[in-house]
């Protein structure tokens, strides 16, 4: 038979064609599948650019909105700053006012501690009573007496400050002693009812304050003396004691009641009075006499002067 002599070349080229046939088949369909998966991708990624642009819009709407309550947020904060500067305000104004208040009360609580009289001007110009004595007085140590076996006694809380005027002279070579300080109502009635009869009214009142002007009834004025005079207080302006007391006796609160030229009484070196370390500094730097100053301005020192 003729086809046998073709079987050879029929049989290969039929199972090229079945091959062929099965590569453009297994083509097709990969084609097909792959077609539907671009198609089904084109549809997700419109779908997801569709979502995004969605998202971008809301996320631009949020944005947009958190501008707008930051820019509120940013207006409640600089009104609540501009409140909390006005409460500041107000409050450094209330402290300022408590201060002022507390440092008030403070200074009237000081002063109710402290004797109204102490600063007063009283020879021949304000007037003690025969009831009136210093709230505390001490007795005074007898090494600072001319005359040991007497008696002295000044106020309490002044005592300090002359006792280092005492031991300041002494530390300074300088004999200094106390000859008298505190009398009573009824001791300046005594003193000045002797001092006339001796001297005569006018005489005696030149250098004797009437019971209740006097100076020593307050227990912050003594009489100065010194070795060298015979036990007399007459001369002590020419010893180097007084000379150490106008140098001096301001840094302990000591000025001189009765100097040269005054208009109440005689010149008295001798007669010296604690009004307080800040007043008698004012009336040494300034070369003032206590008596000489307003009253009111004297005042003002009374609150400093235990200070």
């Amino acid at each position: 038979m003729g086809y046998k002599r073709f079987l050879p070349y029929i049989i290969p080229a039929g199972i090229v064609f079945v091959v062929l046939g099965g590569l453009f088949v297994y083509g097709f369909l990969r084609i097909s599948a792959l077609t539907e998966q671009i198609g089904s991708l084109t549809t997700e990624f419109a779908s997801t650019t569709a979502t995004l642009s969605q998202n971008t819009g809301q996320l631009a709407k949020n944005l947009a909105d958190l501008r707008s309550q930051t820019t509120g947020l940013s207006d409640t904060l600089s009104s609540a700053q501009q409140n909390i500067d006005a409460v500041k305000t107000q409050v450094g104004g209330v402290e300022q006012t408590v201060g002022s208040i507390s440092g008030t009360v403070g200074t009237l609580q000081k002063l109710s501690k402290i004797d109204p009289e102490l600063l007063k001007k009283y020879s021949k110009v304000y007037f003690l009573n025969e009831n009136y004595t210093p709230p505390h007085l001490i007795s005074m140590p007898a090494d600072y007496l001319y005359k040991e076996s007497s008696s002295e006694q000044f106020l309490t809380e002044a005592w300090p400050f002359l006792k280092n005027l005492f031991d300041a002279a002494k530390s300074n070579g300088i004999a200094l002693y106390a000859e008298s300080a505190y009398r009573s109502f009824a001791e300046q009635q005594s003193l000045k009812s002797l001092y006339t009869v001796i001297y005569g009214a006018g005489t005696a009142n030149s250098f004797a304050a009437d019971q209740g002007y006097s100076e020593h009834q307050l227990g912050t004025t003594l009489d100065f003396i010194t070795t060298g005079l015979g036990g007399q207080t007459e001369g002590f302006e020419n010893t180097q004691a007084y000379q150490w007391l106008l140098a001096n006796a301001y840094r302990f609160g000591f000025e001189i009641s009765y100097p040269k030229g005054n208009t109440h009484y005689v010149y008295e070196p001798w007669h010296w009075r604690f009004v307080g370390v800040k007043f008698a500094t004012y009336l040494h730097d300034n070369k003032l006499n206590f008596y000489d100053m307003d009253q009111r301005d004297i005042d003002a020192y009374l609150i400093n002067i235990f200070d």
